[in-house]
């Protein structure tokens, strides 16, 4: 399940401070946001019903730590952004991240020794995914 931005924005906060309070969200992202204690507590419940939070009492408040790690949400979300695009247009969008993302060279060499197992298991041709009339791929430019 996906998350809006201004979710976002409250889980990475949760995944820095790893439990947190209300309170201490509202704190952190009144630097960047307008919003009251009443809008982050909204975010709150959201997160907790979608899973991504779990919440525990402690004296007056409650406290907030994540269920889902940074990585497996960011996964989820790259995941969904990608079930949006035809297969064949996978590596247009990889190759637009490559090109637009600061990487150190251990970045770098982490890629190319990926690229290099995926060699393994390299396609003659990927798969068009799309209903006819999703694409332009050629095997529904007869259909």
């Amino acid at each position: 399940m996906s998350i809006s931005n201004a979710e976002w924005e409250i889980m990475r906060v949760v995944w820095t401070k790893e439990e947190t309070t209300s309170s201490q969200i509202l704190e952190i992202l009144e630097q960047k946001t307008d919003w009251t204690a009443s809008t982050v507590k909204t975010l709150l419940k959201r997160l907790v019903d979608k899973g991504y939070l779990a919440t525990q009492k402690s004296g007056k408040s409650f406290l907030y730590s994540a269920l889902v790690s940074e990585e497996e949400a960011i996964n989820r979300q790259a995941d969904e952004l990608f079930d949006k695009f035809c297969q064949r247009k996978h590596t247009a969008i990889i190759k637009h991240l490559v090109e637009t993302t600061p990487m150190t060279m251990a970045d770098i060499n982490n890629l190319q020794a990926l690229l290099l197992s995926k060699k393994e298991e390299a396609l003659e041709e990927v798969p068009c995914n799309c209903i006819p009339g999703q694409c332009r791929c050629k095997e529904h430019l007869s259909a």
